[in-house]
Formats: structure tokens, C-alpha cells, sequence
């Protein structure tokens, strides 16, 4: 079977990466439309302005604050067309970033990734997760290609509280165990291709980066410091969890994410990383991962403060009856072929068990 590998143009990281905004903005289109985090563009908006005018762009700037809706990428898009963008441009989070791709997308645009935040690989990917006025998920889209840029400038993500990174090192901690479900599994990859060797090579670089830098870099999440160890977890989770995954596919890690983000007082309480750091533990323990593997594993989510049990991620009771609840809507995951051998929910049900009797 072909096999297909698919990645941003051009990943640009480090401390001051926004001046390089407006330079390869530019190789795309003169008019361009950020659509910026309402939060976060007062601390940004001189840098993005120097940065696009050193290249005589004279940009349009819509804040962002709202929700990934239909709705709302389909007047953004309107707007897009109206002016006349020739390049979208994303500067902010999770829902920014995703609602600009969406933008990106229906006006056929290219598209720019500037992420603020590492809580999530999103930003190097192509999906597009959307949600409905009652902030429920209802679906996916996919741009036809990834971003043409991603530019991570590290001293603007290094102010960023350190919540948002351990999130971000959660989502990355699936990339190890999901890629060789896949690699496994039946499933296809996002590019309706059988997965590449090379995507699980990398899932294996991604781990092993984090767990070597991560507590490092927690250390000076949120205090505006770069550091070596940041550097590298930043790397890891904006550029190789997303790699990774994007070129094999989600499994039981994922599964479990998404259940666990359907439920309101989990959704309020805790973030979609820690969701997936919690399904990593139960994807690893239901594989039959070896008592070093897990210790490895399980120590390193202590060191750096990430919940490992369900009552820390807001599910308000934790009972036989929910467990098995919530195994059995695991189960009917499309994410599920991706695994050596067929789980059912009594399988994923002794596993939650295990994860939360681990001492």
C-alpha cells in the first residue's frame, strides 16, 4: 500500500521568532489577516506590527474571542474575502488557532500558525476540532495542508502559565504509545494511508525527549526563562507529537481523551493534555507494558504534577459503575483499531481500575 508523509513547510523556533512573521508572510501574499487572541494581543501587537511592516505589510488584525463554531469561521471567512486576504495568519491558542485554519480553509488561503501557548500539538497539524453554541465537539475538519508556516516564539510561550505546558507535555506523552498501537492496528493515517515507520521513530524521539527535559522545563514554565529543557519540550510537543500522530494515527490514549472531554465537569476542570496523559496511562497498562515501562512512566506524570486519577480531572464520581460507563463508550472509538489486539470494554474497564489503584 502507498504510505504518505505530510508535515508543516517550515517549522521556526526560538526566542524572537515573531520578527520572522513578516518576512515569510510575505512569500505568500502581501495581504495579510491575523486573527488574534483577544487576550493575548495587547502583550504581542507592537512585535506583530514591526514585524509585518519591516515588510511594508500593513496587516488587518481581528481579536479573537469566541468559540470554534461554524458559525464563526464562516464569517471570518466572509470577512477574509471581503478584504481581500491573500494569507491567513493564527496568533494565539487552541481555539484561535483552530478557528483561523478554519478561515484558512474556506477562503482557500494559506495559512500561518503562530501559537502562544504548547498546550496541545494542534498547532503544527492540520485538524480542525469544531464545536457546536453549547461548546459540545462536533467535529473534525481537515485542511488540505498543513500549515506553511509555524513560527514558536519560546519567550512569549515561556510567559505562558505552566498549566498550559504540562497539558501540552500530556497530549505529546500519546505520541510514543499511539504511533506503535497504530503501527499495529488496521487503521489508516490522516492521509487514508497505512502508517509510516518513520512517524513511530519519531513518537519514540518525542518520548524520550520528554521525559529527559520535561521536568526542566516545568521548572521554569510561566517565568518567562528559556532554557535548554524548555527549548526541547517545546520542540516536542509542537513539532514532533504532531508530526508523529499526523502520519500514524490516535488509539486507546485518544479514545479515552475524548470521552473524558465529553463529560461537562471534567471539560470545566482539566485540559484536553491531561485527558490524554490519563488515556496514555490506561493505553499503556491495557497493552501489558512491562512493570519498568509503567514505573517509567507513572513517576515521570508525578514529578511533574500531572493528575493521574479521575476524581483530579473533575469527574465528580468515580465508582465501578462509572468506570464501566466510560469504558464502554471507549470502546466505541474509531481510534480503537489501532492496537495489536482486539480490547473490549471489560478489558479497558480493568485497566482504568489499574490506573487508579496504582499506587
Amino acid at each position: 500500500m502507498t504510505r504518505i508523509f505530510r508535515a508543516p513547510a517550515f517549522y521556526i523556533q526560538g526566542p524572537g521568532a515573531l520578527a520572522q512573521l513578516g518576512e515569510k508572510a510575505a512569500t505568500l501574499g502581501r495581504s495579510v489577516v491575523a486573527i488574534c487572541d483577544a487576550l493575548v494581543l495587547p502583550h504581542i501587537e507592537a512585535d506583530l506590527a514591526e514585524a509585518l511592516h519591516r515588510q511594508d505589510i500593513v496587516p488587518t488584525v481581528i481579536p479573537f474571542d469566541a468559540d470554534v463554531t461554524h458559525k464563526e469561521m464562516d464569517r471570518l471567512a466572509e470577512d477574509v474575502r471581503r478584504i481581500g486576504g491573500e494569507v491567513v495568519v493564527g496568533i494565539g491558542g487552541g481555539r484561535t488557532l483552530d478557528t483561523a485554519k478554519g478561515v484558512a480553509r474556506r477562503a482557500g488561503l494559506p495559512f500561518i500558525s503562530v501559537p502562544t501557548v504548547a498546550s496541545t500539538d494542534a498547532p503544527s497539524t492540520r485538524g480542525i476540532v469544531i464545536y457546536d453554541d453549547q461548546h459540545t465537539m462536533i467535529g473534525v475538519e481537515q485542511m488540505d495542508a498543513n500549515p506553511a508556516f509555524v513560527i514558536v516564539d519560546t519567550a512569549i510561550i515561556a510567559k505562558a502559565p505552566a498549566r498550559f505546558l504540562r497539558g501540552g507535555i500530556g497530549d505529546a506523552l500519546t505520541a510514543k504509545f499511539e504511533t506503535e498501537g497504530a503501527w499495529k492496528g488496521t487503521g489508516l493515517s490522516k492521509q487514508g494511508t497505512r502508517p509510516l515507520k518513520t512517524g513511530v521513530m519519531l513518537g519514540e524521539i518525542c518520548y524520550r525527549m520528554l521525559l529527559e527535559h520535561g521536568p526542566g522545563a516545568m521548572r521554569v514554565a510561566g517565568t518567562g526563562e528559556v532554557t535548554a529543557d524548555f527549548e526541547a519540550v517545546i520542540e516536542a510537543v509542537l513539532w514532533l507529537s504532531a508530526v508523529a500522530f499526523e502520519n500514524t494515527g490516535l488509539s486507546i490514549a485518544h479514545a479515552v481523551a475524548t470521552e473524558l472531554g465529553a463529560i461537562e465537569p471534567v471539560r470545566k476542570q482539566s485540559l484536553h493534555g491531561e485527558h490524554a496523559a490519563y488515556g496514555t496511562l490506561v493505553q499503556a497498562v491495557a497493552e501489558g507494558r512491562s512493570a519498568d515501562e509503567l514505573k517509567e512512566l507513572f513517576s515521570f506524570c508525578d514529578e511533574i504534577g500531572m493528575p493521574r486519577r479521575l476524581v483530579d480531572l473533575g469527574l465528580p464520581v468515580v465508582d465501578d459503575a462509572a468506570i464501566e460507563e466510560l469504558a464502554a463508550k471507549c470502546t466505541k472509538s474509531p481510534f480503537m483499531v489501532n492496537q495489536a489486539r482486539k480490547l473490549d470494554a471489560d478489558d479497558l474497564a480493568t485497566a482504568f481500575r489499574s490506573v487508579e489503584n496504582y499506587a
